[in-house]
């Protein structure tokens, strides 16, 4: 009798149940390992039983006994051939056999006796199972030749059971056998001893380009465990040169003072190992590298390069190569000085290789457009600056020019001061060099404006006591000019101010007294008119004398008092 440990029964490994085909339960066990083998799917309750036998198939029908437990007994062994010490019983009645062997695959029967008349058995197929070793990738081909169907390599899978199943794959992507640019030949080598199989797969491969790099595995799957994989391996694949690039390599654009490098790409494997270098009618043989370099390249080195190969010359390549210069240069420029009124139009002149940018500032001020200048003015003068760029090329000009003439007085104007005591006077005028400015006149000097595009203005604070005449005097070495203006009195301005109301009262006053002396005039002709009708018409009375006559005589007093009256209204 042999019992197990609690440290084994940790170590065992549960079968796994497969399938159960015509009432014969199947069970799956790992090579080595130790396998439980349940009775009854493990639903015999000990209580119920009075004995419990193991026993297996030893063919030909014949069977052997391993072990048997009654009730309120311990497990007796009874096998005495191979089962002799692997044999054990676990729970609710299961075999346990240890380190199991391809020939353990085979019938193992349960037998239960619950009383004298009831006897029932449970049989249990076993299939043991075991992974392979490794896969191994072995015989590998040393390079393979592009549409040349060429043995790749071997790949082995050993002591395994069942048999392994090799698959090939390029990439992560399975290969299948098509008879033309894959071919895979499997074989199979059983061990006489362990029974164990030995797979072998080997792979015949038409490379192409594209397989440059490629990488290969082989990989088996079983059924208890997961996939093995191979360690990956790559392959050299040689083909002819079929093109050729030729590049330059240089920092960013090629300007003069570079350094280029022409560097000529084959695409053949193994790569070429001499080349000819084609430099503008000069050839360069190159050996054991595919680079030439060229230090202080110049404007004289734009051109065609090419390369080819010393083996085959007719397979070249070329390329076009700029190297990229600036010149600027500038007419007039440094310091000019003209005249006001002069013609003035810069003349830039740029040699480039290449389309080029123009910006022009003045006193750092950016420009719309390129200075031109019909007639100069006072104004135009300042430093004028221009940049040109190309790519990472960049050229700068200037001149600083200085518009030069007779100063002239643009506003001679005059203001009273907002205290009413002072005049103020403003003198504008316009000349270079900066023109002096004097006043006929003693003041007080309020501001002067700094000069400023040829421009000048100048304030003074006056109170005049009598009306007079100023003159604003500008002056520099080129000329003088004057400009007049006349300024009033303060105390004059101010009496004036105050009499004009009373004149104005007088006025009025004379014009009421003429009206009604005017009309005081008529109303005395009028009275006087009464009076000399009435006398006239009594001295007819008394002395007889025609009517007439006093008709006619009345007819002019009336027509002379009506002539005073109108000249009374006017």
């Amino acid at each position: 009798m042999h019992l197990l440990s609690a440290s084994c029964v940790c170590a065992l490994v549960i079968s796994v149940l497969l399938r159960q085909v015509s009432g014969l339960v199947t069970v799956i066990g790992l090579y080595g390992e130790t396998l439980e083998i349940p009775c009854n799917n493990g639903a015999v309750n000990a209580e119920d039983t009075l004995i419990t036998k193991w026993k297996y198939d030893k063919g030909e029908g014949l069977s052997g006994d391993l072990l048997v437990k009654r009730r309120d007994q311990n497990v007796s062994i009874m096998t005495t051939d191979e089962y002799k010490g692997r044999v054990s019983m676990a729970a609710k009645s299961s075999l346990l056999l240890s380190a199991a062997k391809l020939s353990d695959q085979r019938t193992f029967t349960c037998m239960v006796v619950s009383d004298i008349t009831d006897i029932t058995e449970y049989p249990i197929n076993v299939v043991i199972q075991k992974t392979p070793e490794g896969l191994e990738i072995s015989d590998k081909a040393e390079e393979l030749e592009i549409g040349k169907l060429t043995k790749l390599a071997k790949c082995v899978a050993k002591d395994s059971n069942p048999a392994a199943e090799i698959t090939w794959l390029k990439n992560n992507t399975t290969l299948k056998a098509d008879g033309k640019g894959i071919s895979i030949q499997a074989s199979l080598l059983v061990n006489d001893v362990t029974g164990l199989s030995t797979t072998s797969s080997v792979l015949e491969f038409s490379a192409q380009k594209e397989d440059t790099d490629a990488v290969f595995t082989c990989s088996t799957k079983n059924t208890l465990a997961a996939a093995i994989v191979s360690s990956p391996v790559t392959f050299s694949i040689t083909y002819s040169t079929e093109n050729l690039i030729l590049q330059v390599t240089a920092q960013d654009s090629l300007v003069e003072g570079d350094s280029m490098t022409l560097k000529c790409v084959a695409d053949g494997n193994p790569a070429p190992t001499a080349f000819n270098f084609h430099l503008k009618g000069e050839m360069v043989k190159v050996e054991n590298d595919d680079s030439y370099t060229i230090t202080n390249v110049s404007r004289n080195t734009t051109g065609e390069y090419k390369c080819s190969l010393v083996d085959d010359p007719a397979m070249e390549a070329s390329k076009a190569i700029t190297v990229n210069y600036l010149d600027i240069n500038l007419i007039p420029s440094g310091n000019i000085v003209k005249s006001a009124g002069e013609a003035l139009h810069p003349n830039l002149k740029i040699d480039s290789s290449g389309d080029t940018k123009v910006s022009w500032t003045k006193d750092n001020v950016k420009l719309d457009k390129e200075p031109k200048f019909a007639k100069l003015t006072f104004a135009d003068s300042g430093l004028y600056e221009c940049e040109v760029t190309l790519g990472l090329l960049n050229q700068k000009a200037s001149l600083e020019l200085t518009v030069e003439g007779i100063p002239v007085i643009t506003e001679l104007t005059k203001k009273r001061g907002e205290d009413g005591t002072h005049e103020e006077l403003i003198c504008k005028a316009e000349g270079s060099p900066k023109p002096a400015v004097s006043w006929s006149i003693n003041g007080t000097l309020i501001d002067e404006s700094p000069f400023v595009n040829g421009k000048i203005t100048q304030k003074i604070r006056v109170v005049p006591i009598e009306n007079l005449t100023v003159s604003c005097t500008v002056s520099n070495e080129l000329g003088v000019a004057t400009k007049t203006i006349n300024v009033s009195s303060i105390i004059e301005e101010v009496r004036m101010d105050k009499k004009a109301p009373t004149d104005e009262n007088d006025q009025t006053k004379l014009v009421v007294g003429v009206v009604v002396a005017l009309i005081v005039t008529t109303l005395v002709l009028g009275l006087a008119y009464l009076v000399y009708v009435k006398k006239f018409k009594q001295g007819s009375w008394k002395t007889g004398e025609k009517e007439n006559g006093s008709s006619e005589e009345e007819k002019k007093l009336e027509e002379k008092v009506e002539e005073n009256s109108q000249k009374a209204e006017v």
